[in-house]
């Protein structure tokens, strides 16, 4: 049995009027310690490291199978990953073709045809193709090209002052890695490629810009997308990655600009410095499949430099990513036959229905909402699909081929599968029982153009779902989280999709104006927003608004939910909190978790999801129930001015 609420993490020292977090996880967040190869902890991480553990048994418990079954493929997967004797003795001998290949490289066209070949093997393309709902008719899969060919986290990374030192020492990551690669001049080369970088950087969008479903959607001809992009051998580059032309008669370009803008480049640079970069692009994919030392370098920058971990992931960690990411639903359905108990999802279709309820009645009453969007609110909440657990179909994995012993192989294998799979689905119909998660992975989602919210196993575990807890914790914190999924549908994003998937504006220009000024005044109350033990860096309101209306919505209405559910705010206490007060709680104790000062900065910088301090904090100063579960008053540090609350759903 699982106690409801950890009161072992409480500080009572501080007042949950002044700082809820921090009074329900403070002891946690004082003692408890980052594992020396994470960037944080917490309730997911502690979910996550199980769900590892638990798939690790699977997999180790697998016979030597025949790899034309999906166990056989799992089990071939993980044993050419761990067979470090091998990997090791080969050094850095598989880059050896590529290398060939790249060297070979004589014309713009065949820089293009390159560049298809690294598309259809994963090894961070210039230009990235992926199938996807039509915003458009949602029923049928199209075709997406995105901006690429970044090795930083972001495009912000190549222009702000304030990542000078990291800019400096990705530099020198490159040319560590080109030496180790046995290449010449790895210095020369990796200022090459920095400049080049710069310069594809120059052309993206931003992430706020990308939010904007609307202007990322446009359905264009191959023909004009040839035209658009004056300098890039498309012909080439489709017959590089073998994709049948007739595959691209229409492509969704997600960011129009970044091919305009990153065509030229091909001959604005050198041929050398575009090698270059391929060379690099191709280490850096492959890289965490190459010896120790490639490994180890990779480790260097991207987890000790950019996220502060303290120690590389043990292999077998590494080595159950690596499959779940080849053959994730052959893993899934060995889990969910393990660790998922049905009466989970029954609770959970329970407690979705009294979410959805409490949004329905939230819709009817709201007062700044017009009779006709109202209507149309409703009739896509009736329309949500929610999905619960797993996938009931498994993915088809039989045209995969994997090579007993050949751990690059089957990366590049696995990848070239990938791109086929998708290939074979533009065009088609939607797969309306399609999962984008697996079951053993610890989070949720909802899909706009599917107007689907999608739980997975791993997730439905204490702190935030607990079949020994009483409903008012269980409501505060799975309530929330379902709540929170819900809200996408209506969030900055999700309100530019219709009930049936599609992209339409379907608010009176009077409603849409007014949730633009609730959106903006969240904005404003997370702009600058400066996490606890981070030095510089800071919360951006429009990157983290979508989340953050997830979350203002998903607690409100999970309190709302709560009550027609029978919940009764002023009940009988237990253990010295009364059911509003472990409402709350359920709340706080779901985002105990902490992460590194660096890692702290890379989400600022590139998550749309705001700190854990105030994704629980700053949404209960909104909150009037909180206000009353807790009798918060105007010298209280948690107080926000009535006025100054804002209420969305």
């Amino acid at each position: 049995m699982t106690a409801a609420i950890a009161f072992e993490h409480f500080d009572r020292g501080v007042r949950p009027q002044d700082d809820l977090f921090r009074h329900v996880n403070g002891t946690w967040l004082s003692t408890a310690p980052i594992a020396p190869d994470r960037s944080s902890a917490g309730g997911f991480v502690d979910l996550a490291e199980q769900a590892e553990k638990d798939v690790l048994a699977l997999i180790e418990g697998l016979p030597a199978a025949d790899p034309a079954t999906d166990e056989g493929k799992v089990a071939t997967l993980y044993r050419a990953f761990m067979d470090v004797e091998t990997v090791d003795a080969l050094g850095a001998a598989p880059l050896r073709p590529v290398f060939d290949a790249i060297d070979a490289v004589d014309s713009p066209a065949a820089l293009a045809r390159h560049l298809g070949w690294s598309l259809r093997h994963g090894l961070s393309p210039l230009v990235h193709l992926y199938e996807e709902s039509d915003p458009g008719d949602p029923t049928r899969y199209a075709v997406f090209s995105s901006q690429g060919g970044l090795g930083l986290p972001d495009e912000a990374y190549y222009r702000e002052a304030a990542h000078a030192e990291i800019r400096g020492k990705y530099v020198d990551h490159v040319a560590r890695v080109l030496g180790l690669a046995g290449l010449d001049d790895p210095s020369g080369q990796a200022r090459a490629v920095m400049e080049l970088e710069t310069a594809i950087a120059a052309q993206h969008w931003d992430r706020v810009r990308c939010r904007d479903l609307r202007a990322m959607y446009n359905p264009t001809s191959y023909e004009d997308v040839v035209a658009m992009s004056p300098g890039f051998d498309w012909d080439a580059f489709v017959d590089g990655a073998g994709i049948p032309r007739e595959k691209l008669a229409e492509v969704i370009v997600a960011q129009p600009s970044f091919l305009e803008g990153v065509a030229p480049l091909l001959a604005a640079h050198p041929l050398d410095a575009w090698r270059s970069w391929a060379r690099w692009k191709a280490v850096s994919g492959l890289s965490p499949y190459l010896s120790a030392e490639f490994v180890e370098a990779r480790f260097d920058f991207y987890e000790r430099t950019l996220n502060g971990n303290e120690e590389q992931r043990p292999r077998w960690k590494r080595g159950v990513a690596f499959v779940e990411g080849v053959v994730g639903e052959a893993v899934g359905r060995l889990y969910v036959e393990r660790h998922f108990q049905p009466e989970k999802k029954a609770a959970m279709d329970a407690l979705v229905g009294h979410l959805l309820a409490a949004y329905q009645e939230s819709i009817e009453r709201l007062t700044w909402m017009t009779d006709e969007t109202r209507a149309e609110a409703l009739r896509k909440l009736a329309q949500f699909t929610p999905k619960v657990g797993y996938p009931v179909k498994w993915r088809d994995y039989s045209s995969l081929v994997v090579t007993p012993g050949d751990l690059v192989a089957c990366v590049l294998a696995a990848n070239s599968f990938e791109l086929d799979y998708t290939l074979s689905r533009i065009g088609g119909p939607v797969d309306p029982d399609e999962w984008q998660m697996f079951p053993q992975t610890v989070n949720a989602y909802y899909h706009p153009l599917r107007n689907e919210i999608v739980f997975p196993a791993a997730i439905l575990q204490p702190p935030f779902f607990n079949a020994d807890a009483d409903d008012a914790v269980n409501f505060g914190a799975i309530g929330a989280v379902i709540g929170h999924e819900i809200g996408h549908g209506f969030d900055d994003k999700g309100s530019t999709c219709d009930g049936d998937g599609r992209l339409r504006d379907w608010w009176q220009p009077a409603d849409r104006e007014a949730f633009e000024a609730l959106a903006d005044r969240l904005v404003g109350q997370y702009d600058g927003l400066v996490p606890e033990g981070v030095d510089g860096g800071s919360v951006n309101g429009k990157l983290t608004v979508g989340e953050n209306i997830g979350d203002l919505g998903g607690l409100g209405i999970a309190y709302q939910a709560w009550l027609l559910a029978g919940g009764d705010p002023d009940g009988d206490p237990v253990d010295g909190l009364t059911p509003a007060q472990r409402f709350f709680v359920g709340w706080a104790q779901a985002w105990r978790g902490k992460r590194r000062p660096e890692a702290m900065k890379v989400l600022l910088a590139t998550d749309p999801h705001s700190p854990n301090e105030f994704r629980c904090n700053q949404i209960v100063r909104n909150l009037d129930a909180f206000y009353e579960a807790f009798d918060v008053a105007p010298d209280d540090a948690l107080w926000l001015p009535e006025q100054d609350r804002v209420a969305i759903w």
